[in-house]
C-alpha cells in the first residue's frame, strides 16, 4: 500500500501540518503503533512504523514521542523504539524511569495501599491482571470472562477510585488508578511546551486517547485509529494505516525541509525591468518574485519554501526535461525550450510604477499544464482564487492581483488553506496561450498592444541600451550578459541598486549564513555603477549619485550614513526570521531585513568617490553637485578614519581597525585630491597631510613582519583578500615587495583551486561557506598587477566555467562540492567578471 490508499482530505491536512516550523509527532502505542493482542506482553510495533519514527525525529525541528498506558520500563523493554524516540508512560505520569522517585510519601504510601486493596479485588478471579507502574496500578481484564471482568472493574469504580488523591483513567478492557494527577492531554501539553511546537500531530485508538485529542486545536491535526466516538478530525482503519500515515509525513516533512528538487542556484534566470525582478527554474518555474517591489515580500517564494509557498508553473502535459533555457540576445527576455514546446517569460518595462507584469508565452503544438498558485506575503495570508471573465483573480490580500489569460480554462482546487489554479492548454503553430500576471491592478481587460508587439518592446527596451556599451574584446557575451545583469538590477525610478535579487540563498548548504541582499549598499551601488560608466553607459551612475543627494539631505552629516537603504532611500526595518519557510536545500533561517544596517563601514565613502571621479573623466567635466558629495564623503573620513569598525563583511563581531576600510579611507582623500586638482575645484588645507597620515597608518600598522603580508586588521595575524586593495588602489606601488608577499601569502592561504575565499578566521558564525567570485577576480587583478597574467587568465577562466548556462553567477562558488552558493544574480560578482575581462583585454 501507499499514500495514495488515505482519504485526500487527510493527506491535505498531513501536508499542511509537515509544513510547520517545529512539529511535534506523538502517538499511542498499543492498537496504534502496535496491533491489539490477547497478551499484552507480545504486542509489537510494525517496523515500517518504528523506521518512520525514527526517520522523523532526525528532521530538523522535529521531535517524536510515543505516550502509553504502559509503564515505562515495560513499554521501553517491549517496543524497542530507538533512543531518538520520546517515550512516555504510564498515562503521562511517567517521563524517565526514575519517576518514582519524584513521589512524595503520601503518594507512595497510597499507592502501597491501593496495591493492596486491588490485589485482594482480583484475588481468585481468571483472566483478570494487574500491572504495578511507579506512579499507578492498572486492572486488566481483556483475557476475563466477560462478567467476571465487568464485576471487577464495577468494584474497582465502586472502591479505590473513589479514594482522595486517585485518578481513574478508562480504557479498553482495562481501568488504570493513579495517585498523581495526570491523563495523556497533559502529557502531549508538557511536551509541546518543552521543544516549542509549532504545531502537533497526535494518533491513537484507545478511549484514553481523547484527553491528548481534546488538547488539540489551530493547526494540530487529530487522527483516531479504528472505530468508536472521537474528538480527533480524522481516522484510519488500523496499524497499517498508521505506518502509511507516518511515512506520508516523514516525505512530506523531509521535502519540505530540505527541498530536495531544489534547482542549482547557479541555473536560474533572472527576468527584468527598470524596477522588478523575478527568477524561473530551468524548467520554466517563475520560482521568486517580489512586489510591489524587488525588497518586498514574496508572491511566488518556491525558491525558499518549495512549492507551498508560491509557484508559477508551464510544462509539457507529457512530461519531460527541457531541452534548454536561453536569453533572447541583447534583452532580459527567457525563453525555456522542449520538443514541441516553447515558454516564453518577460517582465514589461515601462509600466506603471505601482506594476508588476510579467507576461508567459506558451507557444508551440504540444499540450502543457499550468499551475498558478500565488501565496502573498511569504504564504504568510490565505490566498482565495475566483475564476472570472478574463483570467483569475487573487482574493484577500492587500496587494491585488489578477491573472490575464482569456480562453484558458481554469480549475480551482484548495489545501484549506490557499487556493490553486491549474489548467491544461493546447497551444497551437499560429495560435499561443498567453499568460499575463498583473499585480497592483484588478485589470482584467485586453492591453492596447497586442503581445507580439510588447514582447518587441520590451526587447528594444535592453537591446537599445546594449547598442551603446563598448565591450572588451574577452568574453564579449558574457560580458555583454553580466552589464544587462547589472542593468537588472538597477531601479530606474529611485536610482538605487540591488545587492542581489534574492534574500537567504545560502552561503553553506544547510547552514545559518543566509542573508537578504535586495537592498541598496552604498558601496556595492557605487561599485556597480562605476562598471557601467566603464561599459559606457552613465545614466545608472547619474540616478545613483541624485539616490544618494536624496540620503544625505535626510541626515545630520555624511559620517551619519548607513551601509545599506530600501531602494526607495529609506532606512530598512529590523532584521526578521520567516520562521514558514524552510529555506533554500533546507537552510535555514530565512531572513528580511538586514542587521548591517546598524553597523559602523568607513570603507563606504571611498567607492563613491571612485564613482564620482570616473564619471567626471566620462563626462569631461565634475558637476558642482558631484563635488558637493566628494567633500562630504572626505568630511565623513576626517572625522571618522581611525575608528574601529566591521567593514566590508559586515562581521557580527566587534569592530577593528581593518586594513581595508583603512585603505578606502585613503582611497577617499586621494581621489578627492586628484578630482579637485584636475577640475580647478578648491581643496581644503588638511587634505594633503590627512592623506599622508592615513598612508603612514596603514603601513606601520597593517603589515606584520611574522606573515610577511598586510593582515585583515592591526591586532591580528589572519589574512583577507580584501587587504589586496593595498596595491590595487595604488596605495603603495604593485612592485613594492610587500604587495607582492600579500598577493602570495592570500593565494596560499585563501585560494583554493578556482576560487578564493574572503579569510578562513573565525567570525562568531557556525559554520562555512564558499569562495567569493569578488575575492577571485581581485586576485586576478593583483596577479596582473604584479605580472602574472598566466595565472590571471587561468582562474578568469575558472570564473567563467562557474557561471550558468544562461551567463549568471552567484555569490559564491564550494570548489570540493562544485556547486555555487549565495545570493543571486550577485552585482560584486558580475562587477568582478566585467573588471577582470577590460584589464585582460588591454593587458
Amino acid at each position: 500500500m501507499t499514500a495514495e490508499a488515505l482519504p485526500a482530505e487527510l493527506r491535505r491536512a498531513i501536508v499542511q501540518i509537515a509544513r510547520t516550523p517545529r512539529l511535534l509527532v506523538a502517538c499511542d502505542y498499543d492498537g496504534t503503533l502496535a496491533p491489539i493482542t490477547l497478551n499484552p506482553d507480545e504486542a509489537r510495533p510494525l517496523p515500517e512504523s518504528v523506521g518512520a519514527l525514527r526517520s522523523l525525529a532526525g528532521l530538523h525541528e522535529t521531535t517524536t514521542a510515543v505516550i502509553s498506558g504502559r509503564a515505562l520500563r515495560d513499554l521501553a523493554t517491549l517496543s524497542r523504539l530507538p533512543s531518538e524516540v520520546n517515550l512516555v508512560g504510564s498515562h503521562g505520569s511517567e517521563f524517565d524511569i526514575g519517576f518514582i522517585h519524584a513521589l512524595d510519601e503520601r503518594a507512595r504510601e497510597l499507592h502501597r495501599r491501593l496495591e493492596s486493596e486491588l490485589e485482594q479485588l482480583v484475588l481468585d478471579v481468571p483472566g483478570v491482571s494487574l500491572e504495578v507502574k511507579p506512579a499507578s496500578i492498572a486492572v486488566h481484564v481483556r483475557r476475563a470472562e466477560h462478567e467476571a471482568g465487568r464485576r471487577v472493574l464495577a468494584a474497582v469504580h465502586a472502591g479505590p477510585s473513589t479514594w482522595e488523591g486517585v485518578s481513574t483513567t478508562d480504557g479498553k478492557e482495562v481501568v488504570e488508578l493513579a495517585v498523581v494527577q495526570t491523563d495523556k492531554g497533559r502529557a502531549l501539553d508538557i511536551l509541546r511546551h518543552q521543544v516549542g511546537a509549532t504545531a502537533a500531530i497526535f494518533l491513537g485508538d484507545d478511549v484514553t486517547d481523547e484527553k491528548a485529542f481534546a488538547r488539540l486545536s489551530g493547526p494540530d491535526l487529530g487522527i483516531k485509529v479504528g472505530d468508536g466516538e472521537t474528538l480527533a478530525g480524522f481516522r484510519v482503519p488500523d496499524t497499517v494505516d498508521v505506518a502509511l500515515v507516518l511515512g506520508f509525513l516523514l516525505e512530506e516533512r523531509r521535502n519540505w525541509l530540505y527541498g530536495e528538487s531544489a534547482p542549482p542556484i547557479e541555473r536560474l534566470s533572472m527576468l527584468a525591468n527598470e524596477r522588478s525582478v523575478a527568477l524561473v527554474t530551468p524548467d520554466a518555474k517563475l520560482t521568486w518574485l517580489c512586489h510591489p517591489g524587488p525588497d518586498a515580500p514574496a508572491v511566488f517564494a518556491d525558491l525558499l519554501g518549495g512549492e507551498g509557498a508560491g509557484h508559477f508553473s508551464i510544462k509539457p502535459h507529457r512530461n519531460g526535461l527541457p531541452l534548454g533555457q536561453r536569453y533572447l540576445p541583447n534583452t532580459m527576455t527567457v525563453e525555456t525550450r522542449w520538443s514541441r514546446l516553447l515558454v516564453t517569460d518577460y517582465l514589461e518595462p515601462e509600466s506603471a510604477p505601482h506594476r508588476t507584469d510579467l507576461v508567459r508565452v506558451i507557444s508551440g503544438e504540444a499540450a502543457a499544464d499550468v499551475k498558478f498558485a500565488p501565496r502573498p506575503e511569504f504564504g504568510g495570508v490565505p490566498v482565495k482564487l475566483e475564476i472570472t471573465e478574463g483570467g483569475v483573480r487573487v482574493l484577500g490580500t492587500s496587494e491585488p492581483f489578477v491573472l490575464y489569460s482569456p480562453g484558458v480554462e481554469w480549475t480551482i482546487t484548495s489545501d484549506g488553506l490557499h487556493d490553486t489554479a491549474t489548467a491544461l492548454v493546447q497551444p497551437t503553430p499560429t495560435r499561443p496561450v498567453v499568460l499575463e500576471l498583473r499585480c497592483g491592478t484588478t485589470d482584467l481587460g485586453a492591453h492596447e498592444l497586442s503581445e507580439v508587439e510588447r514582447r518587441d518592446r520590451a526587447g528594444r527596451y535592453w537591446s537599445e541600451w546594449t547598442s551603446k556599451l563598448q565591450l572588451p574584446a574577452v568574453q564579449t557575451d558574457l560580458v555583454l550578459r553580466s552589464a544587462l545583469t547589472l542593468r537588472g538590477l538597477v531601479n530606474t525610478d529611485t536610482g538605487g541598486v540591488l545587492a542581489a535579487a534574492t534574500s537567504s540563498l545560502p552561503e553553506e548548504i544547510g547552514g545559518v549564513r543566509n542573508w537578504d541582499y535586495r537592498y541598496c549598499w552604498i558601496r556595492d551601488a557605487a561599485m556597480t555603477v562605476r562598471e557601467l560608466v566603464h561599459l559606457g553607459s552613465i545614466e545608472e551612475a547619474e540616478g545613483y549619485l541624485r539616490w544618494l543627494h536624496g540620503v544625505l539631505a535626510t541626515l545630520a552629516g555624511p559620517e551619519r550614513l548607513h551601509p545599506l537603504y530600501t531602494l526607495a532611500g529609506s532606512v530598512i526595518g529590523a532584521e526578521a526570521v520567516i520562521e514558514s519557510l524552510p529555506g533554500y536545500a533546507g537552510s535555514r533561517p530565512v531572513r528580511v531585513g538586514n542587521l548591517a544596517n546598524h553597523q559602523v563601514q568607513l570603507d563606504v565613502f571611498g567607492p563613491v568617490v571612485e564613482l564620482v571621479r570616473t564619471l567626471a573623466e566620462a563626462r569631461h567635466e565634475l558637476r558642482d553637485e558631484d563635488w558637493q558629495l566628494v567633500r562630504a564623503m572626505a568630511e565623513a573620513v576626517t572625522r571618522r578614519w581611525n575608528e574601529p569598525d566591521h567593514g566590508i563583511w559586515e562581521e557580527r563581531h566587534v569592530p577593528r581597525h581593518r586594513v581595508y576600510s583603512r585603505v578606502m579611507c585613503w582611497v577617499t582623500i586621494d581621489r578627492a585630491i586628484t578630482l579637485g586638482e584636475q577640475y580647478g575645484r578648491e581643496i581644503p588645507g588638511n587634505w594633503h597631510g590627512l592623506r599622508e597620515e592615513i598612508k603612514a597608518d596603514v603601513l606601520t600598522h597593517g603589515w606584520n613582519d611574522e606573515v610577511q603580508a598586510f593582515t585583515t586588521a592591526y591586532d591580528g595575524t589572519d589574512l583577507d583578500a580584501a587587504s589586496l586593495f593595498v596595491g590595487l588602489t595604488g596605495l603603495i606601488d604593485p612592485a613594492d615587495d610587500r604587495f607582492q608577499q600579500t598577493v602570495t601569502a592570500i593565494e596560499a592561504e585563501l585560494r583554493s583551486g578556482s576560487t578564493v575565499y574572503r579569510y578562513r578566521r573565525d567570525d562568531g558564525l557556525p559554520g562555512g561557506e564558499g569562495g567569493f567570485h569578488i575575492c577571485a577576480a581581485w586576485l586576478i587583478e593583483a596577479y596582473l598587477l604584479t605580472g602574472r597574467r598566466t595565472e590571471a587568465q587561468e582562474l578568469f577562466d575558472q570564473i567563467v566555467a562557474a557561471a550558468g548556462p544562461t551567463g549568471l553567477l552567484p555569490e559564491q562558488y564550494d570548489p570540493i562540492a562544485e556547486r555555487s552558493l549565495g545570493n543571486h544574480p550577485q552585482a560584486y560578482s558580475h562587477i568582478g567578471l566585467i573588471r577582470c575581462a577590460n584589464l585582460l583585454a588591454a593587458s
